[in-house]
């Protein structure tokens, strides 16, 4: 089993020149040095969703595991249905703890022989010493991180440009499908997930030759209104599509059902954490994150309270004003009982409390645009 390198305390991806000569403002973010925007998190935003984006993702972490208990061995860390996964597919899932709580959420990709598992970079050591402490002898895991850098293209106009620049079959890969091929002539594994609502593609690359791959699709993209985009648009675009952020929705004392991620947990399998997921699905939970649309202008931050009436019911997560629906918007968990959209809650901003519209924690959803 190779030994992951520990993280510096700032790190910079393959494409750190490449960010600073878009004029990138460089933020540090999980051990790295990250773009946060470059034109304007607004202008980024509105060209992932009409058109397309380009993110740099290269901070996050990539562990292979292989060999003949590899299926089981991740069958028994996450509720996801690893064990009928077929090769070519992705499944989101979560690895949890016997508890039910979290220790990172991640997507494995079943590349035939082995499996691909990628990481929350703030997680990447805290995962591989979780999955070190129950590996069998019969499995083998591997850090590949520093040996791929991972590029994003997510948009509606996503799928064409991928048609152009990739090798056949690249763009008509199913959701959650993953494959091996070629991209603007760079050997690369290409996954179809996302991460901000949109269809979309990952593109994980050798880091020498990511700078190549990074230029080339911003010259092809530049016919479709492709942008580069950081982190401060990719914050907005997940928190619109209800897509968890580890460390806000998802934490070590969170499971993926209070979470409202019930829909993940499909294993049937004797998974770490099976008893208590089990349970919470059957007769339910005593807090649930919620989606809350707030009226007037003041954001909600992590941490402010929810209240009901005069009661505190819960507590906010995540908060941003969101471009769509030209509203403040947050995610929150909040007492079981409150949970039906549309109940009214309000929230304590800066000491003043503001009104705010329960709905799901997910406030967009792609039209069926693209194949």
């Amino acid at each position: 089993m190779t030994t992951p390198t520990p993280t510096e305390i700032v790190r910079r991806t393959p494409l750190h020149d490449r960010h600073l000569a878009l004029g990138a403002r460089m933020v540090p973010f999980a051990g790295w040095e990250m773009p946060v925007q470059y034109r304007g998190i607004l202008e980024e935003h509105r060209a992932v969703r009409e058109r397309v984006g380009l993110f740099d993702v290269s901070h996050m972490g990539e562990f292979m595991v292989e060999g003949p208990g590899a299926p089981a061995f991740l069958a028994r860390m996450v509720p996801g249905d690893v064990a009928g996964l077929a090769a070519g597919r992705c499944v989101y899932t979560q690895f949890t703890r016997p508890d039910g709580g979290v220790v990172d959420d991640t997507i494995i990709g079943n590349l035939g022989d082995r499996y691909l598992v990628v990481v929350n970079a703030s997680n990447r050591e805290k995962v591989w010493t979780w999955l070190s402490e129950h590996i069998p002898a019969e499995v083998q895991m591997s850090d590949l991180s520093d040996q791929m850098a991972l590029l994003a293209l997510q948009g509606p106009a996503a799928a064409a440009l991928m048609g152009e620049v990739g090798s056949p079959g690249l763009s008509t890969l199913p959701s959650f499908g993953i494959s091996q091929g070629r991209v603007l002539g760079v050997d690369a594994w290409v996954s179809r997930t996302g991460y901000t609502g949109e269809d979309g593609f990952e593109i994980y690359v050798s880091p020498d030759l990511a700078p190549r791959l990074w230029e080339g699709l911003l010259a092809a993209g530049e016919s479709h209104g492709l942008l580069a985009c950081g982190l401060g648009a990719r914050d907005v675009l997940r928190l619109e599509a209800g897509l968890p952020l580890y460390g806000h929705e998802l934490t070590d004392d969170v499971t993926p059902v209070e979470a409202s991620l019930g829909w993940t947990v499909k294993s049937t399998e004797a998974y770490l954490g099976h008893e208590v997921l089990r349970r919470q699905l059957a007769e339910g939970c005593d807090r649930r994150l919620v989606g809350l649309t707030l009226e007037g202008r003041a954001i909600a931050r992590d941490g402010a309270p929810v209240f009901s009436g005069e009661a505190e019911v819960g507590r906010v997560v995540s908060g941003t004003h969101s471009p769509l629906l030209q509203a403040p918007i947050a995610t929150a968990f909040v007492q079981a009982h409150l949970v039906e959209p549309g109940t009214r809650l309000e929230v304590e901003i800066r000491g003043k409390r503001s009104t705010a519209t329960v709905g799901r924690p997910a406030f967009y959803r792609r039209p069926l645009r693209q194949p």
